[in-house]
């Protein structure tokens, strides 16, 4: 009988530790991402400059960029500075915006993309995508994955709490996105990919699950794990698929409709993740998350991100037109404004709100 297998894109190294940063320049080395030390660091002006001062002395042969933010005219710039050098790698370091300008300038210019993460705050450290705003709001590029991932638990910490907050978020609602593929799976026939979803959910379960909290590094530890198996599960399932369903509809929406006033992206797909549970009428997962979420200081009502009721119910309503052709389940119910209205009061109802 043969044997039937299939290649996953992943990184070759995840190291995941406190003080990971301390041999950053013998890790890329030992695994021949970079033996002479010839590369283009991304950083922010913030931490990746502090950083810049620490780091320097061990990595005699790399040459610093700084990023003025995360939009595409950003990533573009980015990419057209480091044409000029030669280079074995792109090192993002820094958060979600840094890392997403290095993905797409990495594979703008044809080299491999070394993420070093210094806060949390979402799935996006790696995962196949670069979200990055453009002149029509924001958009999604498709560039390869991370060859390695370092995530320094000693600089997570210092890092505000509010991204991790905003991890956590982001992982939990992963339990939410699966749920909706399954239902898309049953009701219209869309294929899902059994590995994916497992590897996105066991992510999401983990940390709804965790008995920690955000200053423990053996909470951290499973959350920079989870985020980084949410992001290898899309590129298994070649999408977002994995990660994001009705949830992410919302927080898009309330990006959209709301874009001066936005909150984060994990509390926003938090809420959502809580909110579609409510509608799926999981009564138990969705207790379960309105507790974990409350635990950890996440936003589990609109009011408490600076949104009206009202304001929620019209985001719910605009929700589906952000992913056309995803099936969630918004789309299955196809509710109403009064019907989302009155879902959302018996949520609030239920939750104690």
């Amino acid at each position: 009988m043969p044997v039937l297998t299939r290649l996953i894109p992943s990184p070759v190294v995840v190291d995941i530790n406190a003080g990971a940063l301390d041999d950053l320049a013998g890790l890329l080395a030992d695994q021949r991402i970079s033996a002479s030390g010839k590369l283009a660091i991304a950083i922010s002006g913030g931490s990746g400059a502090r950083l810049r001062e620490r780091l320097s002395p061990a990595l005699p042969g790399a040459e610093w960029y700084e990023v003025g933010g995360g939009t595409l005219d950003d990533a573009i710039k980015l990419a057209d500075a480091m044409k000029k050098g030669h280079y074995d790698a792109v090192v993002g370091l820094g958060g979600g915006k840094i890392i997403d300008c290095a993905k797409f300038a990495a594979a703008r210019i044809g080299l491999p993309l070394v993420a070093v993460a210094t806060n949390l705050s979402h799935d996006g450290l790696c995962s196949p995508v670069a979200t990055l705003d453009n002149d029509a709001g924001r958009g999604s590029y498709g560039v390869p994955n991370p060859i390695a991932v370092v995530i320094d638990l000693d600089i997570i910490r210092e890092a505000p709490v509010r991204f991790v907050r905003s991890g956590i978020g982001d992982a939990i609602s992963n339990i939410s996105a699966v749920a909706d593929w399954e239902l898309s799976h049953r009701e219209t026939g869309e294929a899902i990919d059994g590995l994916a979803a497992a590897m996105a959910r066991q992510a999401g379960e983990a940390v709804l699950r965790h008995p920690g909290g955000v200053g423990e590094d053996s909470f951290l530890q499973v959350l920079a794990e989870g985020l980084v198996l949410t992001g290898i599960s899309m590129s298994v399932a070649g999408d977002s698929r994995p990660a994001s369903g009705a949830c992410h509809e919302i927080n898009h929406a309330l990006d959209i409709l709301y874009p001066k006033r936005a909150a984060s992206h994990g509390e926003q797909c938090g809420l959502g993740a809580a909110f579609a549970t409510h509608l799926r009428g999981d009564k138990e997962t969705r207790d379960l998350m309105v507790e974990v979420l409350r635990r950890h200081g996440l936003p589990v009502t609109p009011g408490e991100i600076g949104f009206t009721d009202e304001e929620f119910v019209e985001a719910v309503a605009y929700a589906p037109k952000t992913r056309p052709g995803r099936y969630t389940i918004l789309e299955h119910l196809d509710l109403s404004t009064d019907q989302i209205r009155d879902a959302y009061a018996d949520y609030a109802q239920a939750i104690g709100s």
